[in-house]
């Protein structure tokens, strides 16, 4: 019998992204942008460990 599609979500791992496919210009970023990158940085290593 296969399985039913909850038992395959729950052996499966979840892929990590840390690829984004963002540009970034440091010439155009505030404020806003360099903080939101700082956090960006600290999920993907949170994501990592």
């Amino acid at each position: 019998m296969p399985q039913s599609n909850e038992d395959y979500k729950q052996n499966q791992k979840l892929p990590i992204a840390k690829n984004e496919d963002v540009e970034y210009d440091a010439e155009f970023a505030d404020e806003e942008d360099m903080e939101a990158g700082q956090r960006a940085e600290q999920a993907d290593a949170r994501q990592q460990s």
